[in-house]
């Protein structure tokens, strides 16, 4: 244990010559935060590539040679039912050489934004509307196998190499699944492209980014991430509305990616995985690199302080382990557990089910989609500006409320005039930007709350979480078919229920951070909102800073 101790001493010590964000710091961020750039571009890629337009039947005879939807209108709609909401029924006509009803075999779509798209093609329609929603649910399955297993990964063949390994597979899943003919190998493509496309690069770059900045910058740091992925899915928008082609559109798309393929050469291994491997040399060596660009005064590091007696150091000494299991075996540290592993998962069904769902908002659905990523940016300015002065627990909680609140009324504002649908939609916007907000913060939040020997674990399983839902979103979406506002408000009474159960956790504001599991247990007892207030109790002693955040 002491050896243990004396390696961690040393390491933080060789990591504070560097500086808590000089040059070297920057140049590693900026060529890292791309990968967060194309994780959200691969995401969302899907709403503009997959997307269903309007659509009516092509009634037979009438509709033989035409190519518009808008064709015939004078009289297709004599041979359209009407549905009890005053619609015309997409999914049905009648056959007026015998006056019944008949279910449709073809399709006329508006073209006016979406020129061609997978689910005009395949005719995600009707009675094939669950290949739309599988075909989401498929990319979003590939991203949860990747937080799970990429993240392992990272953690036992290191940061960079699964980083590239990801960025590479990015790009031939991205440029490949353009051209794949048949539906059920696309879900195949479609599986991998998520747990390349939005996993790998973006978790591992996270990582190593946490990894070299000193613990003042973490916070901004992650923050940054999250816009950049929200930049990600602008460029969806912007690329979707200037390239007609589906095919074409996906190959862009796919070519972002890049911009990652010679990081090979320009990001370095992190230094902490190196020293818990024990390549010491190779961590020396990176750090004195840093010290170098970064300018300090120390730029002659002493090599031989802290590799003296470690050439053949074994870092797998015999030493405890932990599991998830230990998230659950206390009733506290379960119940913490709990609650954070619901508020990830609200916070990400409401985050994806209103952005896979921005076609079905009021206006041009690039318009609205551009949106809905820009306003993400202003909620991670506000996150940050008041993280550190109204606490973690109210100020995720109010987010989360308001978000929910947001929602819940988008589904019951009447829509029968433009005016409705355009109050609904800007409603919807606030939403997102609170969902955001609420997002980004349990990041944080997430990694003060669980002590030191589960933390990596307990982000895991929240991000695991959050994956799972992102698979769901699709499928709930599907339940529109009863009503179109029952998906809607699913999301927002997730969120309100997640949002009001927050209020319970501890606040972890200017609070040291837990270390061991009993730590953990006790870790913010008797302090709920009821009974402490926004602020929770006041403790003495100084606020320990993050360390070691990682979202798998």
């Amino acid at each position: 244990m002491s050896n243990k101790m004396s390696d961690e001493e040393d390491l933080e010590s060789l990591m504070s010559h560097i500086g808590e964000f000089g040059s070297y710091q920057w140049r590693q961020f900026l060529l890292l935060i791309l990968g967060a750039t194309t994780a959200g571009l691969h995401m969302l890629s899907v709403v503009t590539v997959a997307a269903v337009p309007e659509h009516r039947c092509a009634i037979p005879d009438l509709d033989e040679n035409s190519t518009n939807y808008f064709d015939n209108s004078d009289l297709f709609a004599l041979w359209i039912p009407t549905l009890s909401n005053g619609n015309q029924d997409p999914c049905h006509y009648i056959d007026y050489n015998t006056n019944e009803t008949e279910s449709c075999s073809k399709w006329m779509y508006d073209t006016t934004y979406y020129k061609s798209s997978r689910g005009m093609e395949w005719n995600f329609v009707c009675a094939n509307r669950w290949k739309s929603a599988v075909t989401q649910s498929s990319y979003m399955f590939g991203v949860f196998t990747g937080a799970v297993t990429l993240g392992s990964m990272a953690d036992k063949y290191g940061r960079k190499i699964i980083f590239y390994i990801s960025a590479i597979f990015q790009l031939l899943f991205g440029v490949g699944v353009a051209f794949v003919p048949e539906f059920y190998s696309y879900l195949v493509v479609m599986f991998f492209y998520g747990l390349f496309g939005s996993a790998g690069s973006y978790i591992t770059g996270f990582v190593i980014a946490m990894e070299i900045v000193g613990p003042s910058k973490r916070t901004a740091v992650g923050l940054t991430f999250q816009g950049m992925f929200a930049l990600g899915v602008m460029l969806v928008a912007l690329w979707g509305a200037l390239i007609p082609d589906r095919v074409i559109l996906q190959v862009v798309y796919g070519l972002h990616s890049l911009m990652l393929v010679g990081h090979w050469w320009l990001i370095d291994e992190s230094p902490r995985w190196l020293w818990s491997q024990g390549r010491y040399l190779e961590a020396v060596t990176i750090i004195e690199k840093a010290i170098k660009i970064n300018g300090g005064v120390d730029t002659e590091l002493d090599k031989t302080k802290f590799l003296s007696g470690r050439k053949y150091a074994n870092v797998n000494q015999e030493q405890q382990t932990y599991s998830v299991l230990d998230m659950f075996r206390t009733p506290k540290l379960r119940l913490k557990s709990l609650n954070t592993g619901l508020n990830w998962f609200a916070n990400s069904l409401v985050y994806y089910g209103l952005s896979l769902n921005a076609g079905k908002l009021f206006g041009n659905p690039y318009l609205v989609l551009f949106i809905l990523g820009l306003v993400e940016i202003p909620s991670y300015f506000v996150s940050t500006a008041l993280l550190d002065r109204t606490g973690r627990r109210c100020l995720t909680s109010t987010f989360m409320l308001l978000g929910g609140l947001a929602c819940m009324a988008a589904a019951l504002i009447p829509r029968v005039s433009d005016l409705g649908s355009m109050l609904a939609t800007a409603v919807v916007f606030f939403g997102k930007f609170c969902i955001s907000a609420s997002f980004a913060i349990i990041y944080n939040y997430s990694a003060e709350l669980f002590p030191t020997v589960i933390r990596n674990t307990a982000m895991g399983v929240g991000s695991m979480c959050a994956r799972f839902s992102a698979t769901l979103t699709p499928l709930i979406s599907l339940m529109d078919s009863f009503d179109p506002r029952v998906p809607t408000v699913v999301f927002a009474t997730v969120a309100l229920v997640s949002g009001a159960l927050t209020l319970l956790l501890p606040e972890t504001m200017n609070k040291p951070m837990p270390q061991s599991l009993d730590d953990g247990e006790n870790f913010g007892e008797g302090d709920t909102c009821c009974s402490t207030g926004c602020f929770g109790k006041k403790t003495s002693g100084t606020s320990v800073p993050m360390q070691d955040l990682t979202p798998l």
